[in-house]
């Protein structure tokens, strides 16, 4: 006797097909876009969704935070709200640069500019919408609900009218300026970087570099006990052909330790144990307070740059100290941000001392090293240090070092001219604006972000490159008729130049020049400065940016500003979310 199963037999579920199945039926029924438009226009709750970068296809991270911005939203539909959620696209910047560089095998500003920028920038418009289409099914197919149809990219007019709106708004708060300093520069991308990129995923990790000790001759005195040598450490040989300077701590104690040759070595006192090697049978002469080495002269280890009468000076630096290395810091202000600010404050400017070029190569003003990369030149200049007799030891370090975000090479940290936001100016009330934020988990407010936002230096939002929102100041190209425009709108542009471009990037928006007002000769003429903005200073700008603000729909986004919702992974609160936070 047989016994009947206690249910029928149904076969294997087919997941997939069911799967598909639900999305065919949503697709045809217009599932998603009847649940949005059932709830009232009243009662909106407002999700931003993060742009992604439009030339390259989603990974797991997309997809992972991609089911966080469906939940949410379907519960809150759920709940009679209603969500609209648009796509939006990052179009601008590296990421589609160095694809377009790739595919067409040129390299480098030079290169581009001879290729022509026109064509480049075409390229790099193809290239930003070449995996819309996969982003699309991969989305779908993952159950999410999101509006494709009605999508936003940073690289439409309407866009980057809002964002050169917002940058006229910070110009005329005072928030805007340019300066020549040192900051983070990637010679593989050819443009600076801001501080918080060099921060982004892994970018700054372990590194082995030389570390060095070299010898500084002091000029002589008639009271030395003999001829003085500082040793001061450095993990950027390549900076030394630069030194202008050397640093030490006014309330350190240096140790006076004299060779058999006569030679007197001075470093740190608590560095004698870590040279205890170089220092065996050298008399202890007993200490000094680094502030009798200050305003001491010394010989330059190069002559590259000897005829410097205000250089080559021992300078007094508080935050000198000898935990690690010597306790005497070597200081090429063209190359070191507290080395150019201590400089500076001792009347030593960087001026023309810059040897690197674009690509991170030594130029002329180096002949011996002329077209090296500063990295690969470091052996050859530690060899030529040591024929000098000025390498006291030579060792390999291991430390953590910032790597640019998308060629992954080592940055370099170089003076150029930059366009900044005071992001200093607002650290208070930004400050306070992230104590009304619902942060889960909670302690990233006081934490990861607040910490951040208690350390938040001013935001380098120009990039010497070509695919981006251009910056939208024109000046004077004679000094002495100088003048400074800045546009805030078509309507601006078209009012001064008689065009109104439906382009603006480059070069179509680099070809408006007008007469300088302010030149009596007519001779001057006015030009858009080269640099283009920072494509994080556009997602920054995408809450209003999105919905052409303030050129449209004021009235929906001064009600509907800030968001309810947003998410995305950790690291982005040190980008995205950070931007959005200042820009606001």
């Amino acid at each position: 006797m047989t016994s009947e199963p206690p249910y029928p037999d149904v076969g294997r579920a087919d997941f997939p097909a069911l799967e598909a199945r639900v999305l065919d039926r949503w697709a045809a029924e217009g599932t998603f876009r009847a649940s949005v438009e059932a709830r009232p226009e009243e009662d909106e709750f407002v999700f931003y969704d993060g742009p992604p970068f439009a030339n390259g296809l989603p990974h797991a991270g997309n997809l992972l935070t991609g089911y966080v911005k469906d939940i949410v939203p379907r519960y809150q539909t759920m709940r009679g709200h209603r969500v609209d959620r648009r796509f939006g696209w990052d179009c601008h910047g590296l990421p589609a640069e160095m694809e377009v560089e790739r595919e067409l095998d040129v390299s480098g500003r030079a290169a581009i500019t001879d290729y022509g920028i026109d064509r480049f920038n075409d390229r790099c418009r193809e290239s930003v919408l070449r995996y819309t289409g996969e982003w699309e099914k991969t989305v779908t197919r993952q159950a999410r609900w999101v509006d494709f149809t009605n999508d936003y990219k940073t690289m439409d007019p309407s866009y980057m009218e809002s964002v050169m709106w917002a940058f006229k708004q910070l110009w005329e708060k005072g928030l805007i300026y340019e300066a020549f300093r040192v900051m983070p520069y990637s010679w593989g991308a050819e443009t600076p970087l801001s501080n918080f990129e060099i921060r982004l995923d892994d970018a700054t990790r372990p590194r082995q570099d030389p570390a060095i000790t070299v010898a500084f001759d002091l000029e002589p005195r008639t009271d030395d006990p003999g001829p003085m040598r500082l040793l001061a450490w450095t993990t950027t040989p390549w900076t030394l052909p630069s030194n202008l300077a050397v640093g030490v701590g006014p309330d350190v104690d240096y140790a006076l330790r004299r060779d058999p040759d006569g030679f007197v070595y001075v470093l740190g006192a608590a560095a004698q144990e870590r040279y205890e090697t170089q220092l065996a049978g050298t008399e202890n002469l007993g200490v000094v307070k680094g502030a009798e080495l200050v305003e001491r002269s010394y010989q330059p280890l190069f002559d590259f740059f000897a005829d410097r009468t205000d250089a080559f000076r021992v300078l007094g630096a508080d935050w000198v100290n000898a935990a690690e290395g010597t306790g005497v810091v070597h200081m090429a202000p063209g190359f070191g941000e507290e080395d150019q600010v201590l400089c500076e404050a001792n009347g030593i400017p960087i001026g023309g001392v810059v040897p690197v070029d674009d690509r991170g190569r030594f130029t002329e003003d180096i002949p011996e090293w002329a077209g090296v990369n500063v990295f690969e030149a470091n052996p050859q200049i530690i060899s030529t240090l040591a024929e000098a007799g000025r390498l006291i030891r030579h060792d390999s370090y291991e430390h953590n070092y910032p790597h640019c975000w998308r060629t992954d090479t080592p940055i370099i940290y170089k003076a150029i001219s930059s366009w900044y936001v005071r992001v200093t100016d607002l650290k208070e009330q930004l400050l306070a604006n992230n104590q009304t934020i619902n942060w889960v988990p909670d302690h990233v407010r006081d934490g990861r972000f607040g910490m951040w936002l208690e350390g938040a230096r001013d935001w380098s939002i120009s990039r010497n490159r070509f695919w981006g929102s251009p910056i939208p100041v024109w000046r004077s190209d004679d000094d002495q008729y100088p003048r400074t425009d800045v546009y805030g709108s078509l309507d601006e542009i078209e009012a001064d130049f008689g065009v109104r471009p439906d382009d603006l990037h480059r070069p179509t928006i680099d070809a408006l020049t007008r007469p300088n007002p302010d030149d009596p000769t007519g001779r001057s003429t006015m030009r858009r400065v080269p640099e283009v903005l920072d494509c994080w200073f556009e997602s920054g700008a995408m809450p209003f940016a999105q919905v052409h603000y303030p050129f449209e729909n004021k009235e929906w986004f001064d009600d509907h500003f800030p968001a309810d919702f947003i998410v995305e992974y950790i690291n982005q609160t040190r980008g995205w979310f950070y931007t959005l936070h200042v820009l606001a």
